[in-house]
């Protein structure tokens, strides 16, 4: 059973940093792409930002460009999301996905996903 496990949210000032972590079992991890998404109060979850199983190769929104970095270590299991910069509208609830693939890129769509963990900016 496919299991994935955010952490590291909190509440942090406008230009400040977090990083959130995402420990996933249950699947060979090392074959898995693996995404960030958020859904904020009264909106529709949005991509943040995706890799691919080998790490090589990323993908960001353009609202996250350049503040947020993806990375992953594949001995660990382990999805990461550092955020720098962060402003009052990247309040929301962040959600670690996965989706097995072949190809060495970031996927359009994924099959799993985690609780969820809440990430609150403040001005």
């Amino acid at each position: 059973q496919v299991k994935l496990v955010e952490s590291g949210g909190g509440l942090v000032q406008a230009g400040g940093s977090l990083r959130l972590s995402c420990a996933a079992s249950g699947l060979t991890f090392s074959g898995y792409a693996m995404g960030w998404f958020r859904q904020a109060p009264g909106k529709e979850r949005e991509f943040v930002t995706g890799i691919s199983w080998s790490g090589g190769n990323t993908d960001y929104a353009n609202s996250v460009k350049g503040r947020f970095t993806i990375s992953r270590d594949n001995a660990k299991n382990t999805v990461y999301l550092q955020m720098n910069s962060l402003k009052p509208e990247d309040t929301a609830v962040y959600y670690c996905a996965a989706r097995w693939t072949l190809m060495d890129l970031p996927p359009p769509e994924y099959d799993y996903w985690g609780q969820g963990t809440q990430v609150t900016v403040s001005s």
